[in-house]
C-alpha cells in the first residue's frame, strides 16, 4: 500500500471528474473521493465535475478554502491524458487559482498506463471469466478492451497498450481494441471483426472508471453481438470501479506531487509535438470548452432511466412520449428552465497560463485563436472524420431504448 509523506498543514486534495448525465456514475465518483479520504485521515478531500453534474470543480475547491487550505493538490480523475485533462481541467484550475491570491494549485497526472491499474483491470477480467464455464480455455478466449476514445492518438495508443500487456499477462488466445466514441474502430464493427476470428469466447472488458452512457451502450454492442454470433460465448466484464489498486494508483498520483515527479507525457503530446496526421494542433491555446455544461444534469429524478441515464432524452420521439423537455443538444431541464442554464455564480473569463501547474507541462501558446466560446465553439476537427469503421461517439441499440421504456 502506498504511502504519503507527511503532508503540510493547509494542504489539501482536488479529485477533478468529467461529469456524467448518467446519476450511477456520478455516484460511484463520489464513493471514489469516500475512499481517498479513508485512506488520508485528517487531510480535506473535495471532488468536483467539468461538465454534466454537480458539484463543479469551483464549488470543490471553495469548500477546501473554506477547510482552510492553501495549498491544492488536484489529481485528474481520468485514466489517459486527452483534451480534458491536458486542456480542460487545467485551464478551469488556472482561472480559480488567479482568482484567488494566496491559493496554489498544484495539477497531477492522469492514472496513465500503470502496474496497478493493469492488475485491478486483470482481476475484473478474470472474475467474468471464472464466473462462465471452465470448458473454454484461455487460449480459446479472446480479449476486446474497449476504451472511451479521444482526438488524441497518444491516448488511444495507451488503451492498445493495456490491451496488450493484459492479453500477454492473461495468456488469452488474441487480443484486440475497440473504442466507445471519437476515433476508431468501434465497438459494433471490432466485434464483427473478432467473430470473423474463430475463437470459442470474447470477453469485453470497458477500460473505464465508472459506469454510464457508453458502457450500457457497450453492454448493448455485446448483446446484439451474441445474437448476430450464437455460435461464440460473449462475457461481459466489469469495468474498474472503486478497486482497490484504482484508489492506490490516486495515491500514488498524489505522492509524485509532493516528491517532483509529476510528469506527464509530453514527448508524444500532439500540442508539443508533431504527431503524423495532426501536426496542425501543435501549439494550440490550453482553453476549456465546458464552461457552457458545467452542472447541467440535474432535473432527472423523474426521469424514465431512473438515474442510469442513456442518454435517450436526446430522443425528441421519446421526450415527447413522457412528457420532458426535450432539446437537440443535452437535457430534462425543468420545463420553464432553459435547458442551457449558465447560473454557475462565477465568471468564465479564461486565462490561459499553459499548464504550469507544477507537472512541468507547459503549453505556452502566442498565436491567435478565437476565445469567444459561445455554445457554437467546436474542438479541433478529427483528422480521420470520415472513417468507415468510426468515429461517431457509440450509438443507441434499440435494445437499451426498450429497457428505458420499460422502466417508465
Amino acid at each position: 500500500m502506498t504511502e504519503l509523506p507527511i503532508l503540510p498543514d493547509g494542504t489539501g486534495i482536488m479529485l477533478c471528474g468529467h461529469g456524467s448525465r448518467n446519476q450511477r456514475a456520478v455516484g460511484e465518483f463520489a464513493v471514489l473521493s469516500e475512499r481517498l479520504r479513508e485512506r488520508l485521515p485528517g487531510v480535506p478531500v473535495e471532488y468536483g465535475y467539468l461538465e454534466f453534474a454537480n458539484p463543479v470543480l469551483h464549488h470543490g475547491l471553495d469548500k477546501l478554502r473554506e477547510q482552510g487550505v492553501t495549498r491544492v493538490l488536484a489529481v485528474p480523475g481520468m485514466l489517459f491524458a486527452a483534451g480534458h485533462a491536458k486542456n480542460d481541467i487545467p485551464s478551469v484550475l488556472n482561472t480559480y487559482a488567479a482568482a484567488h491570491p494566496g491559493l496554489t494549485i498544484t495539477y497531477g497526472r492522469e492514472l496513465g498506463v500503470d502496474l496497478k491499474m493493469l492488475r485491478a483491470a486483470g482481476d475484473r477480467i478474470a472474475a467474468a471469466v471464472d464466473a462462465a464455464s471452465p470448458d473454454v480455455p484461455r487460449s480459446e478466449t479472446l480479449l476486446v478492451v474497449v476504451g472511451r476514445g479521444a482526438s488524441d492518438p497518444d491516448a488511444n495508443s495507451n488503451v492498445a497498450k493495456v490491451m496488450r500487456m493484459l492479453w500477454e499477462g492473461m495468456g488469452f488466445g488474441w487480443g484486440e481494441v475497440a473504442y466507445s466514441g471519437v476515433t476508431f474502430p468501434l465497438v459494433a464493427p471490432a466485434l464483427d471483426h473478432v467473430a470473423r476470428m474463430g475463437y470459442r469466447r470474447v470477453v469485453v472488458f470497458p477500460y473505464f472508471l465508472f459506469t454510464g452512457v457508453l458502457v450500457n451502450r457497450i453492454r448493448d454492442a455485446v448483446a446484439e453481438a451474441r445474437v448476430k454470433y450464437p455460435s461464440i460465448e460473449f462475457l461481459d466484464a466489469s469495468y474498474l470501479n472503486d478497486h482497490p489498486m484504482v484508489i492506490d494508483t490516486f495515491i500514488d498520483r498524489v505522492r509524485e506531487i509532493l516528491v517532483g515527479e509529476n510528469l506527464m507525457n509530453c514527448a508524444l503530446c500532439k500540442y508539443r509535438e508533431q504527431v503524423l496526421g495532426f501536426e496542425a494542433e501543435v501549439g494550440m491555446a490550453q482553453e476549456s470548452h465546458h464552461h457552457h455544461v458545467e452542472g447541467i444534469g440535474g432535473g432527472l429524478e423523474n426521469c424514465p432511466c431512473g438515474g442510469d441515464c442513456d442518454s435517450s432524452c436526446r430522443d425528441e420521439a421519446f421526450c415527447k412520449k413522457h412528457g420532458l423537455p426535450w432539446t437537440p443538444i443535452h437535457s430534462h431541464a425543468p420545463a420553464d428552465e432553459p435547458a442551457h442554464s449558465h447560473d454557475h455564480g462565477h465568471d468564465h473569463h479564461h486565462h490561459h497560463h499553459g499548464h504550469d501547474h507544477d507537472h512541468d507541462h507547459p503549453h505556452d501558446h502566442d498565436h491567435a485563436h478565437d476565445h469567444a466560446h459561445g455554445d457554437d465553439h467546436h474542438h479541433h476537427p478529427y483528422p480521420h472524420a470520415d472513417h468507415p469503421l468510426g468515429p461517431v461517439t457509440l450509438p443507441k441499440v434499440p435494445g437499451r431504448l426498450a429497457r428505458a421504456e420499460r422502466k417508465s
